[in-house]
């Protein structure tokens, strides 16, 4: 598994979501909403750049990125993105969404698979690789009450659900900041508990 301890350091932070209002503050845009805070905290914003079908941002030798294409090809915009700036996979970290870990968790990988999340598959299909690093926020599985995994991923947080993410969401950008200035490995040792 790839690991990044800053002999090889981050030139791109993308956040995956989907583009539109109506998917403004929906699960599936928990990638979205953790660059965002984090280009805030650097008192930066984002630019369109229509060629790449993405928001960018810069901040100096780092790329932050949006991609403006729907979830399942994210891909695309990563793919050129990293090409055009020469940009290894193992620069790249992937901040998203994931049903399988709970609500206000986070988990830091190296690599590894796409874990059934067609965003991380198009990613992975564009960098010919899946060896970058990632991480993971939580966003439970739906209760049982009817609702499928799509329509949890495409729905809104709660009132309650958006309290633990504003904490969760701390914790993605203190770690995102741990992994650029650190290393992923300390990153590892520090974020990922429980």
């Amino acid at each position: 598994m790839a690991t990044n301890d800053n002999r090889c350091p981050m030139r791109m932070i993308v956040g995956l979501g989907n583009p539109g209002r109506e998917y403004l503050d929906t699960r599936h845009n928990a990638g979205f909403m953790a660059v965002d805070q984090y280009a805030r905290d650097l008192g930066l914003g984002f630019n369109d750049e229509k060629r790449w079908h993405t928001k960018i941002s810069r901040d100096g030798e780092r790329y932050l990125l949006k991609p403006q294409t729907f979830m399942n090809e994210s891909g695309s915009a990563v793919g050129k993105v990293a090409a055009f700036y020469k940009i290894e996979p193992a620069q790249i970290l992937v901040l998203y969404d994931d049903i399988d870990l709970p609500l206000g968790r986070l988990r830091i990988r190296g690599g590894g698979s796409a874990g059934g999340h067609n965003g991380m598959r198009s990613i992975i299909s564009a960098l010919s690789g899946s060896q970058f690093p990632r991480l993971r926020i939580g966003i439970g599985r739906p209760e049982t009450d009817g609702r499928t995994a799509i329509d949890h991923v495409l729905g809104a947080f709660s009132m309650d659900e958006k309290d633990q993410l504003d904490v969760v969401l701390d914790q993605v950008i203190a770690a995102t900041k741990t992994i650029v200035t650190k290393g992923i490995s300390n990153a590892m040792n520090s974020y990922n508990v429980g």
